[in-house]
């Protein structure tokens, strides 16, 4: 089931609320959280009611594995958190990589291996990372269930169930188990409807609307030759900003769902465009995968406690298997390639700048220049990232680059007065190209780039709220708040806003698409 969706806005949700509250609100809280299970549980299944054995199957496999660890010690409690690892991965490896690593072997040696399409089911990537974690803080004593319908629930809440954000057990467990976690529910439904709706605008009215201008350049095997500079820069500056949009709604989504619950998620999002360098761009895009990557395999690699060049491979391969984990393709690996040597190269440049004793921090224009490189660098990843194949990518960059030249609509070029013939003698050619769709293509990016580049996000404008959970309090406790008309506040001049946002998303759920990081 969607979040932008009639079925899940008009029914699924507030059938799910009411019966929630109901039950929590009469002391039977433990009937409350069985009906979160079972509700979440019909969420994911109404995709495919095939996979719901599979995440029970995982939801049993590892609540009991877990059990087992904790009455475990030593080198016996270790050897079975590793064999849980390893169980987690194949699973995932076998529905997410088999067919990747099937047709890779055929094309290399010339085998003939035949094996069925698999088809991924939804949700596997997330609910997988969120257990081995799990799995992985029960072997250090930081985690401990002894419940099985409390651990369902932490697996399969539904606002995060799909894509994320990817949880802790201790992150979420105690906020259900508070008793009075409905003490202020009209507060907590105004602040989550309130989030929903922003997010449900987000999607349905900016980042649907992009992928318009994204889909007859990508998804086009032969329209490589047909690409001109500013054909392949709109497509893809469209998709850099669906993208955004698409994901940035999606957490808002999620967080507004969960806190109409009372339940507060981990930030996720928190404008990555305005990011200065790459490390930052990675604390502030999909944080909670970060932080799994971190902890979970950087840090087990050896992090930077084994000297700088090991660090800088652990960065690397860190970032590669990230790229893997999206998606089971070259275009993937280099993603991941492209953002681990990124990393390497921002971390060296800081160790120079740290050695020669040279201070920017006072320079507004490094600082432009930085913001500048670091959302280039972001596109052109963006490239292999949506491209379904590395020679397509290829094509779409080599155009990006002006290697097929760079030509404007002749009904636009018609329009331009004297500047016309400036830039025809600058090398600007005349396409037949629809001028109308030249310029939709740019109206839109341009607003979304606005909005992206400068307005607050979510955390900012909800601060007094407690939207979301900080990690780290210290990292954003600066850039959080907003003041005057930009601050949410219960008044009728925000429910009003919300309202229209809400409408205006709505009216557009005749489109429905998927989030674009539920293929992931």
């Amino acid at each position: 089931m969607l979040f932008n969706s009639f079925e899940f806005i008009f029914v699924f949700l507030p059938v799910t609320l009411l019966l929630y509250s109901l039950c929590v609100r009469s002391g039977r809280l433990e009937l409350g959280l069985a009906v979160l299970v079972f509700a979440s549980l019909f969420f994911y299944g109404f995709w495919n009611p095939a996979y719901l054995l599979l995440i029970l199957f995982s939801i049993f496999f590892n609540y009991f594995l877990g059990k087992w660890i904790s009455s475990l010690a030593g080198s016996a409690a270790r050897a079975a958190m590793i064999a849980g690892v390893v169980a987690n991965l194949a699973l995932l490896g076998y529905f997410k990589y088999a067919n990747f690593f099937v047709d890779n072997i055929n094309l290399v040696f010339g085998a003939g291996w035949q094996l069925e399409k698999i088809f991924l089911p939804l949700a596997i990537s997330f609910f997988t990372f969120q257990q081995i974690s799990y799995l992985v803080d029960v072997w250090e004593g930081k985690a401990r269930e002894y419940n099985l319908l409390h651990y369902s629930l932490f697996v399969c809440f539904f606002p995060q169930l799909i894509a994320g954000p990817i949880v802790h057990h201790s992150e979420m467990l105690p906020q259900f188990m508070r008793r009075g976690v409905l003490p202020s529910w009209v507060k907590n439904i105004a602040i989550g409807l309130s989030i929903f709706s922003i997010g449900l605008f987000k999607k349905t009215v900016i980042a649907d609307s992009l992928s318009a201008y994204v889909g007859p350049v990508y998804d086009q095997p032969n329209a490589a030759g047909q690409l001109d500079f500013f054909i392949a820069w709109g497509s893809t500056l469209a998709y850099t900003f669906q993208l955004y949009f698409d994901f940035s709604g999606y957490s808002d989504m999620a967080i507004g769902c969960a806190r109409m619950f009372g339940i507060v998620l981990p930030l996720n999002f928190f404008s990555p465009y305005k990011s200065r360098s790459i490390v930052e761009f990675w604390r502030r895009w999909h944080i909670t995968l970060s932080r799994f990557l971190r902890d979970y395999l950087y840090i087990a690699l050896g992090g930077n406690r084994k000297g700088k060049y090991r660090r800088y491979a652990n960065l690397f391969l860190t970032m590669l298997l990230g790229g893997l984990w999206h998606g089971a393709g070259w275009p993937f690996v280099v993603w991941g390639c492209l953002h681990g040597s990124y990393l390497m190269i921002n971390h060296g440049w800081n160790k120079l700048l740290a050695v020669a004793g040279v201070d920017f921090s006072g320079s507004g224009f490094y600082a432009f220049a930085c913001w500048l490189l670091t959302f280039f660098a972001v596109v052109v990843s963006w490239v292999f990232f949506r491209a379904p194949t590395l020679e397509q990518a290829m094509d779409i960059l080599h155009a990006m680059m002006g290697g097929n030249g760079v030509a404007i609509p002749a009904g636009v070029m018609a329009r331009l007065g004297g500047a016309a013939e400036l830039l025809q003698q600058l090398g600007v050619g005349i396409s037949y190209a629809s001028g109308s769709r030249f310029v939709e293509n740019f109206a839109w990016i341009v607003p979304a780039a606005l909005l992206a580049f400068f307005a607050p996000n979510v955390a900012q404008i909800f601060h007094r709220a407690e939207p979301v959970l900080y990690e780290n309090d210290r990292a954003f406790v600066s850039q959080r708040s907003v003041a005057g008309l930009l601050q949410w506040s219960m008044s009728a001049r925000w429910a009003v806003a919300c309202a229209l946002l809400f409408l205006l998303g709505v009216l557009t759920l005749t489109q429905v698409s998927e989030f674009l990081y539920f293929q992931f």
